[in-house]
């Protein structure tokens, strides 16, 4: 893997990993360090899910996690964390 895989600093990281949803039941949740890098590659070059490149997972991952995550409001609290803004929505 490349040494600049992933988007988030550690200070970045520490501060969005406490919001992360945990518990889900099912297969084994793949590096979402990983995963939100991903997510955020793709988002940043605005190209198809199906073309995100493979150092970051599975294309169906990457979607999959944005998509429930963005239906969960999960994202409103990681941009709020890493924007350094004040108060939790929903709080």
């Amino acid at each position: 893997m490349s040494k600049h895989l992933y988007w988030l600093d550690d200070a970045s990281w520490a501060s969005i990993e406490p919001l992360l949803p945990t518990g889900r039941r099912g297969a084994h949740r793949v590096d979402d360090r990983r995963v939100i890098s991903g997510i955020m590659h793709m988002l940043k070059t605005g190209g198809r899910w199906r073309d995100c490149p493979a150092e970051y997972g599975p294309h169906t991952t990457i979607y999959n996690r944005f998509n429930r995550w963005s239906q969960q409001g999960v994202w409103e609290q990681i941009f709020y964390a890493l924007t350094g803004a004040t108060g939790v929505i929903g709080g």
